[in-house]
């Protein structure tokens, strides 16, 4: 009896054992993508990541931040792999070491939606002088004001326009993500910047309608990269690379360019297009 018990206590510590060794192992079958809040809002991720993982095994844990926060978490090491869009900010992270290389997985463009009213008179003009009536007329405006990549497109445009930094009662800078600033937009009754995957996803548009698109300058361009690990050493090479490879393969590519709302399609892939 003794002897079978032994026998029995000794199969149960090993496949204790053995549980305990795989618990790592399962613990690193997850990366984490610091990405905007307009890939998360406009529910691209909801569609994509899932895919990616019944295809390779590995979930994808998404922290939603401004382009410029994203960057900055793939600085410190806290992500694995960054997906933003912000092309001159995101060469500058490659240039300095911090990501392993760019690529470019998709696009979109960038809207200006207003009051169905239209008090500044911009619809169906550009960009640049729709900015330039609102700055005059002083014209309610929502900014994300956040160091989001639709934010830095959106200075560049006050900029190009000759507002140079709008200042005044009238901007209204959020500190927040697009879907928030959409909100706020619309409880003021307040022209923004929007990129259009979100502005799609968004429900709560009140009175608010899309007044200003197809300015070649509205392109909106997305980019990934692995953190890089001689920087970071603790960083999920492999595992992040797949995900990498994953996006920009014709798998991930057609994913992206299924995902739809109402018919429409939010993002359109481009990946291993030359300029992107």
């Amino acid at each position: 009896m003794e002897g079978k018990l032994s026998a029995t206590w000794i199969a149960a510590s090993m496949a204790a054992a053995v549980l305990l060794a795989s618990e790592p192992a399962a613990a690193q079958q997850f990366i984490t993508v610091a990405s905007t809040t307009s890939t998360e809002q406009s529910g691209l991720f909801k569609s994509l990541l899932p895919a990616f993982t019944r295809d390779t095994g590995i979930e994808a844990r998404v922290v939603a931040v401004g382009t410029g926060q994203a960057l900055d978490m793939g600085r410190r090491g806290d992500a694995d792999v960054v997906f933003v869009h912000d092309k001159d900010a995101e060469e500058k992270f490659v240039a300095g070491g911090f990501g392993v290389k760019r690529f470019p997985v998709m696009y979109n463009d960038f809207v200006i939606v207003g009051p169905q009213a239209d008090p500044a008179s911009v619809k169906g003009g550009g960009v640049l002088a729709a900015l330039k009536k609102i700055a005059e007329q002083r014209a309610p405006f929502a900014s994300r004001a956040d160091k989001s990549g639709t934010h830095a497109a959106e200075l560049r445009y006050w900029k190009a326009a000759g507002v140079g930094t709008p200042t005044g009662a009238w901007y209204r800078e959020t500190g927040s993500g697009m879907g928030a600033t959409l909100n706020i937009a619309a409880g003021m009754n307040a022209y923004a910047l929007s990129d259009r995957g979100t502005w799609l996803n968004f429900r709560n548009r009140a009175d608010l309608v899309i007044l200003v698109e197809g300015d070649d300058r509205l392109f909106n361009q997305y980019g990934v990269m692995l953190v890089s690990p001689d920087k970071h050493a603790h960083v999920k090479k492999d595992a992040g690379q797949k995900f990498v490879d994953w996006v920009v393969s014709p798998r991930g590519q057609k994913a992206i360019a299924d995902y739809r709302i109402g018919g429409e399609q939010l993002f359109f892939p481009n990946a291993g297009q030359p300029g992107a």
